[in-house]
């Protein structure tokens, strides 16, 4: 019996969570990983380590592959189209993972299909970036208002906070435009929380839509999500799981989608970012759905009947666990797991900066409060933060 080989781009931490997820499968998994000790590369067992944005690189690698999917979005776009070209199954395909690569791109797409977002503009010069705050925050019946401050973005390459200012001025609105790639100006929103919808999605169209949840962030990055988003109102969270299973047929995408949103103060939700691979706000799932993101992805490439997404237990909360200045997270085992037996430690195997994302903590249970707390004490443990 033959298993099909799933070639993943990218040796990151979803790499490595998606590969443990293929295991049980029998599925096997090849990697293109940028260095032999990135955090898949460890333990993946097929690894070839080269270059995701040479082509010559891609089409080895891709030989003998099944299908070819993601740890990022950042391999070129006419790449992919010349994979395809070459009769291999990219998943997902370069006209949908465009829209999670290229700002300007999504929000034009979304325009066009009636998703809220929050107004936007390309802006060729501070100037311009002047012109569009004026634009966006001029009351009714005034000529002018300043509109400042407004969130600019350059259109390719960012991610947790990179690539994204929030500017007060002209004279601030410089930066953004020194890395001479197109930039895109939003209206800063004025929003309650920010919140996730998540979705997969098949070749032949199955798809299935998790619960949407609540993702905190600290300093533009990821620190905690609460699945279920608490306290949203049933016709909130209905909309927007519909405006995710909409994007996902309506872009095309095969595999996960993660839709990041934010819940304004009037009542409404705004698409914020797309991401076409399983995604921080999702990592919930591992323990606390009954079909984790990661093996959803899985099924969607291949193309097999996609898994149940409901949750296992009232409340799932996962914390991101970043490094700090307490190397020895393994030392913190003992003490974590003593107080929480029901603790969910995931860690992926990279070295420990101040800042940098080395694992994640899951907690579930019937009592937010309770399991938050959990949740927030294993990762300040682990990362040094705090020592009883």
């Amino acid at each position: 019996m033959t298993f099909p080989v799933v070639g993943m781009i990218g040796g990151g931490q979803l790499a490595r969570m998606t590969h443990e997820a293929g295991i049980p499968l029998g599925i096997r998994f090849k990697l293109l990983s940028d260095t032999p000790v990135d955090s898949a590369a460890l333990v993946a067992g097929q690894v070839v380590v080269g270059d995701y944005r040479d082509l010559d690189t891609l089409r080895a690698f891709a030989a003998g592959c099944d299908v070819i999917t993601f740890d990022h979005e950042h391999v070129p776009t006419e790449h992919l189209r010349a994979l395809e070209a070459d009769g291999i199954a990219v998943r997902p395909g370069p006209d949908a993972l465009v829209h999670a690569q290229d700002k300007g791109v999504m929000r034009a797409k979304l325009d066009s299909i009636g998703v809220p977002c929050p107004r936007h503009r390309i802006v060729s010069d501070p100037a311009d970036v002047t012109r569009f705050a004026e634009e966006v925050g001029t009351p009714p019946g005034q000529d002018s208002g300043g509109g400042f401050p407004v969130v600019l973005k350059t259109v390719r390459g960012g991610y947790d906070g990179k690539g994204v200012w929030v500017v007060r001025d002209e004279a601030g609105a410089a930066e953004p435009f020194r890395a001479g790639v197109p930039v895109l100006a939003e209206e800063k929103v004025d929003f309650v929380r920010e919140l996730a919808a998540n979705v997969v999605r098949s070749p032949h169209g199955q798809a299935v839509a998790y619960p949407v949840v609540e993702s905190i962030q600290v300093d533009g990055v990821c620190d905690t999500v609460i699945a279920p988003a608490p306290d949203l109102p049933e016709a909130l969270s209905t909309q927007a799981q519909r405006l995710a299973l909409t994007i996902a047929k309506e872009l095309g995408v095969v595999g996960h989608l993660a839709v990041e949103l934010f819940e304004t103060r009037d009542g409404r939700i705004l698409v914020n970012e797309l991401a076409m691979r399983p995604h921080n706000s999702g990592h919930w799932t591992q323990d606390g759905a009954i079909t984790s993101q990661f093996a959803n992805h899985l099924r969607a490439v291949l193309d097999l009947p996609l898994g149940d997404p409901r949750p296992r237990q009232p409340w799932t909360v996962m914390a991101n666990v970043l490094g700090g200045d307490y190397p020895d997270m393994y030392a913190a085992y003992l003490h974590c797991m003593a107080r929480d037996p029901q603790l969910k430690i995931h860690m992926y195997g990279k070295d420990v900066k101040p800042g940098r994302k080395v694992g994640h903590v899951n907690t579930f249970g019937d009592d937010l409060p309770e399991v938050r707390e959990r949740a927030r004490h294993a990762a300040d443990y682990l990362r040094g933060t705090i020592q009883e």
